[in-house]
Formats: structure tokens, C-alpha cells, sequence
């Protein structure tokens, strides 16, 4: 079984620093085989946003799979938001955007969907779809292969069509046919699970999309601070929300939900 605990939005420059020093011990505890971060890690993207998030990131356990978000590209500065809208992040965070890491068990694969030319949107390209499937594609079956972007694929209700990643349909037809099973992604500060057949149906395959909330921005939309654990073994799945608790100043397992790899796809099997 691996452990992937799958971190978004952490803002720095609005973060709440208890949750963010209980965070950290709380994680190791946990022993994740991998640490995801889907994205904005800034509130500005400021170097001393970056600074304080890479004095973050180095807190917690290793390999990471970390993409930026659309927070992460400067919005004020417009000659760096078109010309070099992620030097910051490059020398922060990592020259790499496209991270990737792969064991006996599972596969995770980022993508960067942030943009320049727009201020929340997110896109795939060609490039990016081509490139993830030639990574993923020749991997053997058995491996659970993990999608993490900060944009989403899919909404939880209340949410306009306009929130999802461009070129969504198009680049979930291409990751499918990769073998995708896990999409990882952030950007709403809501925590929302679904499966790909509704939104895309695509014959023989069916992905989960698993959407994080805030880990610990003080932009908490209405949802309290909150984090996803993920353990993968074989044909199971288990994502278990651990919620932060104001009253007790710490964060609790909130919720667990099961799922089992069938011939549709993910099927739900209820609370672990």
C-alpha cells in the first residue's frame, strides 16, 4: 500500500501559521510515500511568498510532486506576467513543471496549468497532453497512475462550467488512453470527489477526480482547513479528508470514502 497525502492551495502571504505549524507534524506522522501540492503556493506571488513556502515545502517529507497555480504568476507586475511569469517560482520552488514520480506501485505526474494571459483560468495544451501521455502510456497496468494539475476537471455543485481547465475534454480523452486513474487537483478551496464517466464518458475507462481544499490559507470560501490522505493498494482506493477543528487547534479525519477498481471503472464502496 502507498500513502499519498495531496496538499492545495497553501497561500502563502494568507496563511493561517498555526495550521500551517500543526501541518507539518501532523504529515510526517502520517508517513506519506509521496506529498502532493496541486498548486498556489502564493497569495502574490512575491519573493518572500516563495521564500516562506520553500521554507514550507522543506518541512515536509520527500519526493514532492508540486505544480503551480494561477497565484503563482505575478498580477500586478505585467512585464513578469508575460515575459517571466514563473522565474519566482522556478527559483523557489522548482525549474521543473512537469515533476514526476514512479515506484512498483504507482505513477504521479505533474502539470502545470497556470497562465499568463488569463487571471484564475487554467489550460493543457497539445504539448503537455502529448508529453504526459508518452510517460504514462508505456507503464505496466498495475501501477496507479496519479494526474495532479491545479485546475480542475470536474466541479462540485454550485460551480460554473467556467472553472474547470480549457481544453478539459480533449486532454481527459488523451489521459484516459494513458491509463489515468487519479486526478489531483485544487484551485476552489472545496473538497469534491467524482468519477470521470459522468463528465467524460469514455468506454472501458473511468478516472477519479479528487479536488483538495485549502490546506491552510486563511481564503477558506466557507470550508474549514483542510487536507486529503490517499492510500492506493492495488485495486482500492481511500481518500480521507482531515478537516482543521478551530475550537481544538488541530487538524481531525473528517470523512473517508472507499473505492474498488471494477471493468466500469472506480466504484464507490462506501466509508473505509
Amino acid at each position: 500500500m502507498k500513502i499519498l497525502v495531496h496538499l492545495s492551495d497553501i497561500h502563502f502571504g494568507r496563511v493561517d501559521e498555526t495550521v500551517a505549524a500543526a501541518i507539518v507534524p501532523l504529515i510526517h506522522s502520517l508517513e506519506p510515500d509521496v506529498v502532493v501540492v496541486s498548486g498556489d503556493l502564493t497569495q502574490r506571488a512575491k519573493p518572500h511568498e516563495f521564500k516562506a513556502a520553500r521554507e514550507f515545502l522543506d518541512r515536509l517529507p520527500k519526493p514532492q510532486i508540486v505544480v503551480p497555480g494561477n497565484h503563482d504568476v505575478p498580477l500586478y507586475n505585467v512585464f513578469q506576467r508575460f515575459f517571466s511569469p514563473l522565474t519566482k517560482y522556478r527559483k523557489f520552488i522548482s525549474a521543473d513543471l512537469e515533476p514526476f514520480h514512479a515506484d512498483d506501485e504507482i505513477a504521479v505526474a505533474g502539470i502545470n496549468t497556470a497562465r499568463s494571459f488569463t487571471f484564475k483560468d487554467g489550460r493543457v495544451n497539445k504539448v503537455q497532453m502529448q508529453r504526459l501521455h508518452d510517460r504514462m502510456a508505456p507503464l505496466h497496468d498495475r501501477l496507479t497512475k496519479f494526474v495532479v494539475t491545479h485546475h480542475p476537471f470536474d466541479l462540485p455543485e454550485g460551480f460554473k462550467e467556467k472553472h474547470l481547465v480549457d481544453r478539459a475534454e480533449e486532454a481527459m480523452g488523451v489521459f484516459l488512453r494513458a491509463g489515468a486513474d487519479v486526478l489531483l487537483a485544487g484551485h476552489l478551496h472545496t473538497t469534491h470527489i467524482s468519477s470521470t464517466a459522468t463528465r467524460y464518458p469514455v468506454d472501458g475507462r473511468a478516472a477519479l477526480v479528487v479536488q483538495a481544499g485549502t490546506a491552510t490559507s486563511t481564503r477558506s470560501r466557507g470550508e474549514t482547513n483542510s487536507f486529503n490522505l490517499i492510500r492506493s493498494d492495488a485495486d482500492r482506493l481511500e481518500v480521507v479528508r482531515w478537516a482543521w477543528v478551530i475550537e481544538q487547534e488541530k487538524f481531525q479525519e473528517a470523512s473517508t470514502q472507499a473505492f474498488n477498481w471494477t471493468d466500469a471503472g472506480w466504484q464507490t464502496v462506501g466509508p473505509a
